[in-house]
């Protein structure tokens, strides 16, 4: 049921927590202060959130502290694409709040720390020049928080003052306790906010060919590719009969025919199809869009999913989970649990247990 803000836009549903009552007054507030239609409703959106996690962690209205839009807006981070204006529509909730009496005059502020202010810079970069995508995000910035504090503490945050030993100094002490993924995640999104540092001028040398190179000779002699009879018998062996088959049957196909990514699959829409023209155009990690040839048995296996097995469902991803909630994968993870149920069930010893094997084997043929 939607709730109506004014003539204008509705929320999904009544809004929760000790500011909804205020919310239809806020969205007038904002508009007698000379804020648009799409501002207001972000920032309504922003406020209804905010009240239904105040409500989740137990927080009145007397509770609030200037504390809590931080942490509001850390966790919800890590569910949601970060916003230029997040922290602005929060910052004029509680002036809101402040001027009709709902709040105390002496709430605090939320201030970014150092940290945070070099943080939010460096993702809006991230996000709006390299137009990364929200999951290597969201794996990059815990990283480059726990290094700036590592390097500046809670003090001021002064980039020009990085050496390379700061960098070598935190690879060592943090990769001890790393396994080799989470090692390599670390050490690229720490280049990639030197290079960020050293295009945006605060830092003249380049600092992110001092991060070390993480080893992996543990893995070098085992083949990384599937071999083509094991993704022949792994398709053999899924029940396309049932939509759940149906679905892991098309995407394993789209992963072994095209040398797909897991996430250019999860990811694929149904606007990204071109059935007349045979086409699919995909989604790189630049976030640039590639157009690619849809092989017939490949066409086949997704419209069979379409028709038979896919839920009927306003999202707009062509492959959609299974359990509750219904939606399109979160990111990676989701394929390659479906690979590695397929590869038990199948009984086949495969060299690794994800998606891209398909890709090494691609390459390999």
């Amino acid at each position: 049921m939607k709730y109506r803000i004014n003539d204008d836009f509705a929320l999904s549903r009544p809004p929760e927590g000790p500011v909804a009552s205020y919310i239809v007054s806020f969205a007038e507030w904002l508009v007698g202060q000379g804020y648009g239609l799409v501002s207001t409703r972000n920032q309504v959106v922003m406020a209804a959130g905010f009240s239904g996690w105040l409500r989740q962690n137990k927080i009145d209205l007397g509770g609030i502290s200037g504390e809590h839009p931080r942490r509001y807006l850390q966790g919800r981070g890590q569910a949601c694409r970060p916003q230029r204006g997040d922290n602005a529509a929060l910052r004029h909730l509680l002036d809101f709040l402040r001027s009709v009496g709902a709040i105390p005059e002496d709430v605090e502020e939320y201030q970014p720390s150092p940290v945070e202010i070099h943080l939010q810079a460096y993702e809006s970069y991230l996000r709006d020049a390299r137009a990364l995508d929200r999951q290597t995000i969201v794996n990059y910035r815990p990283v480059i928080r726990d290094f700036l504090h590592f390097r500046f503490s809670d003090g001021a945050v002064s980039l020009a003052e990085l050496r390379a030993v700061d960098v070598t100094n935190f690879v060592q002490k943090r990769t001890s306790r790393l396994n080799i993924r989470r090692a390599k995640i670390m050490t690229t999104a720490l280049r990639s906010f030197l290079s960020f540092a050293r295009y945006h001028g605060d830092i003249t040398s380049d600092l992110a060919a001092a991060v070390p190179i993480v080893a992996n000779w543990n893995l070098s002699s085992i083949p990384r590719a599937i071999s083509r009879d094991d993704v022949t018998r792994l398709l053999a062996s899924i029940d396309r009969r049932t939509p759940i088959g149906c679905r892991d049957y098309a995407m394993i196909l789209m992963l072994a025919r095209l040398g797909l990514r897991s996430s250019e699959v999860s990811t694929l829409e149904l606007d990204d199809i071109d059935w007349v023209a045979g086409q699919i155009r995909v989604r790189g990690n630049s976030g640039q869009r590639n157009e690619l040839p849809l092989p017939a048995d490949v066409g086949e296996a997704i419209a069979d999913y379409l028709r038979k097995g896919r839920p009927r469902n306003a999202c707009r991803r062509v492959f959609l989970r299974d359990k509750a909630p219904i939606r399109g994968f979160d990111g990676a993870s989701g394929l390659a649990c479906v690979i590695r149920r397929c590869l038990e069930r199948a009984g086949i010893d495969a060299p690794t247990k994800g998606a891209h094997q398909f890709r090494h084997g691609l390459a390999t043929e």
